[in-house]
């Protein structure tokens, strides 16, 4: 079985992390391809949205440290080899079309950082977070030094980096880790009618969007209503945005078909 299995239905992508008996461990072939999976997806006007997830109950358990592939390039935890990786951080985050996380069980070290890297993350009640990089005398990475202060503070980034505690679903809730928390059997439902307002939403607003607030944090308010405005004129010369204006003055439900 290959250890990225990818779906296309309907406009949604769905790729799973296919090494259940490793919980999903990351290898430096799984980070190439998810790399290009994502820019495959970038490239692809028929997807409307991407969703991740892991098998067997768990997203992923982070770095798979028994593996041995990057050291051709030359020796894993080299420059070289770290550049490897992120570069599928960087395709990740560069990506325009709506991402989603389900997380399951564990999101640990990388594994939390690929799941954090998603512009939305629905976890069950069962998930647990832990940036366990320090228990293992390495470094957040993947991104994680840019995610976790945006998402949660610079104070409980801080804590979550140093002390490598566990954090479960509702906790990741509250301190903003995750967008939605729902119990394992209603857990696919919810997926699902998010999955479905994203896939029928109008892509170019969405895909605008996605981008605009990847960017803000490192952009002045000037530079970033600046491509507010660049980023309006695109939406408003698309086919969605007329249908919004004819459905709004029609008194009915618009219809978008993307693009």
């Amino acid at each position: 079985m290959p250890d990225l299995i990818v779906e296309r239905a309907g406009g949604v992508v769905r790729a799973t992390l296919n090494r259940p008996e490793r919980k999903n461990a990351l290898t430096y072939r799984l980070f190439d391809e998810l790399g290009a999976l994502f820019d495959e997806v970038d490239g692809d006007d028929e997807a409307r949205v991407l969703v991740l997830r892991g098998a067997g109950g768990t997203f992923s358990s982070g770095m798979d440290l028994s593996d041995r592939a990057g050291e051709a390039e030359p020796r894993a935890g080299s420059k070289a080899a770290m550049d490897r990786i992120h570069a599928t951080a960087l395709r990740l985050h560069r990506l325009r079309t709506p991402s989603v996380a389900v997380v399951e069980g564990l999101a640990v070290g990388a594994g939390m950082s690929l799941a954090l890297g998603c512009d939305l993350v629905v976890a069950s009640s069962t998930a647990r977070f832990c940036a366990i990089f320090a228990r293992r005398g390495l470094s957040i990475d993947f991104g994680l030094s840019w995610l976790l202060p945006r998402l949660v503070g610079a104070q409980k980034a801080m804590e979550l980096s140093l002390l490598a505690e566990f954090v479960d679903a509702d906790e990741a809730r509250r301190i903003g880790l995750v967008a939605r928390v729902a119990s394992p059997e209603s857990l696919e439902a919810e997926v699902e009618a998010l999955v479905e307002r994203l896939a029928t939403g109008p892509t170019v607003a969405l895909s605008n969007d996605v981008a605009l607030l990847a960017a803000s944090s490192t952009a002045t308010f000037a530079e970033a209503i600046d491509a507010e405005a660049a980023a309006q004129v695109r939406a408003i010369g698309s086919r969605d945005a007329a249908e919004a204006i004819a459905a709004f003055l029609e008194k009915r439900e618009a219809r978008f078909e993307g693009r």
